[in-house]
């Protein structure tokens, strides 16, 4: 008998896609996405849509929501049109890439008001990605520009 808090449910989160729960699979199972390992995973096979787990995690807590293969892109195109304002702030501000990121995130969530759990892009949709791509690029023309009177 256990005395003290219950404990929690492992999380096992529901595909946005199909609605059917995901599965937790690590490297070398057949469900498994990619060629090397980059740590476990909660996976929908039916939408080939997944997330990654917080790295020392315990209850294999996912980072965010799954994502398929337009999502996983459109996040990866919002990193690298962020990058170049990552390492200005590092340049500039001496701060760890890690902080400069989350900075960024925060800034451009600000701005479109959008709600990322702890500086992360994880949440976000399709279309929020598209849109924060758009007025990042429009940010950083308008500061090649001449003008900045915003700061990251």
């Amino acid at each position: 008998m256990r005395i003290g808090r219950p404990i929690k449910a492992l999380p096992q989160p529901l595909c946005d896609y199909c609605g059917v729960h995901a599965a937790l699979v690590k490297y070398g199972e057949a469900a498994y996405p990619y060629r090397e390992d980059h740590g476990a995973l909660w996976v929908c096979t039916t939408c080939e849509a997944w997330i990654g787990i917080h790295s020392r995690s315990t209850r294999n807590l996912p980072l965010g929501r799954l994502a398929d293969g337009a999502l996983r892109d459109a996040k990866s195109r919002l990193h690298d049109t962020l990058e170049p304002l990552i390492a200005g702030k590092v340049r500039r501000d001496r701060v760890n890439p890690f902080e400069a990121r989350a900075k960024a995130i925060r800034w451009i969530a600000a701005e479109l008001g959008f709600d990322p759990v702890q500086g992360s892009i994880h949440n976000l949709s399709i279309d929020q990605c598209e849109e924060a791509i758009r007025h990042v690029e429009a940010f950083i023309a308008h500061r090649r520009a001449g003008s900045s009177d915003g700061n990251v």
